[in-house]
């Protein structure tokens, strides 16, 4: 694989993309269609097994070796009070999960997931984007360089959550550079502000917006400068997924601002991807809607961590059970209607 040395590195990678295994494709759809069941009984557990199947390239794959990592980093907007939670809330919850302690450790368990917890440089927050960009490029190289290397190549499913108090204010100032609209269509109360704070969190990414006004046009420029080393490193991992014929599942609103801007750097680059579920983020829909991407669950969730991705990954095993493990009508005996 190669090392990332720029942003131009990353920028030529993502323009030749590996594509999904047509010929696994079509059969994996073949076997569908034969499978001991009316035709469509399984809903859209039958679309998610076919998508997976051609990624994997493998008419009756399997979901074997999952992996989950979370990306944590702190930001200098929380300075401006646009959060419930003070930033050393981060490098606490990064101790619980390595305590095993948090809601994703469990969830990961059940899902039979592998999970990595992935630090970055905690006591050196990104610059307040209010005043001045966020990263440097090299912050913005090493983040997208620790999210390409903490993928596993033999992973058969890949899910990236994040920990970093503000990375809501974050994901939605990269929106709204990248979709429009103005801030107040992409804020909301994240872990529970309070209106005072929500009018807070409402300037921030209106200054934002404003002081970085030259480069909005350029997704990774708008990741550098109105990001966080965890958004980032979140790019970056998707990206290698996608090299590696990895299926993703997407988390929530912070999850889906990372991914956006792979899209609009490459309008394809997230045809391996699904979403793992609607969060309660206010414009996590919106954003779904712009990605294109229909959620697996809806349960209300604001916790972010990959949880929502985490609860969606067992709906995944058991679609590809599903394709892989029946029985089709000839192999079973059964007449066909």
């Amino acid at each position: 694989m190669p090392v990332l040395t720029s942003s131009a590195d990353f920028r030529i990678l993502l323009t030749d993309l590996p594509q999904p295994d047509r010929a696994a494709l079509a059969a994996a759809d073949a076997r569908n269609g034969r499978l001991t069941k009316p035709q469509g009984a399984l809903g859209g557990l039958e679309m998610l097994a076919i998508w997976y199947a051609g990624w994997r390239g493998a008419e009756t794959p399997a979901i074997t070796r999952p992996q989950i990592v979370i990306y944590a980093g702190n930001h200098g907007v929380a300075t401006n009070g646009i959060s419930a939670f003070p930033p050393e809330v981060t490098a606490q919850m990064v101790a619980n999960f390595a305590a095993g302690g948090a809601a994703i450790n469990q969830l990961a368990r059940e899902g039979g997931a592998m999970l990595d917890v992935i630090p970055l440089d905690l006591d050196r927050p990104t610059a307040d984007f209010t005043q001045a960009p966020a990263m440097t490029e090299a912050d913005l190289v090493n983040a997208l360089s620790a999210g390409w290397e903490s993928v596993d190549p033999q992973a058969d499913v890949f899910i990236a959550g994040e920990m970093g108090i503000g990375n809501t204010t974050v994901a939605a100032a990269i929106a709204a550079a990248l979709l429009g609209g103005g801030a107040e269509a992409w804020i909301g109360r994240g872990t529970g502000l309070d209106d005072a704070g929500l009018a807070r969190k409402r300037a921030a990414v209106e200054a934002g917006l404003m002081r970085h006004a030259a480069v909005l046009d350029d997704p990774l420029e708008v990741l550098r400068c109105l990001g966080g080393r965890e958004v980032a490193a979140m790019t970056g991992a998707i990206a290698r997924a996608r090299v590696e014929r990895i299926p993703v599942i997407l988390d929530g609103f912070i999850c889906c601002a990372a991914a956006l801007v792979l899209q609009r750097l490459n309008e394809g680059a997230l045809d391996h991807a699904v979403a793992g579920h609607l969060s309660e983020e206010t414009a996590h829909r919106r954003l779904l809607t712009a990605l294109g991407k229909e959620p697996i669950l809806s349960l209300g969730l604001r916790l972010g961590e990959g949880s929502g991705a985490a609860l969606a990954l067992p709906v995944l095993k058991a679609a590809v059970a599903c394709l892989s493990g029946m029985a089709t009508f000839g192999e079973a005996g059964v007449t066909e209607g």
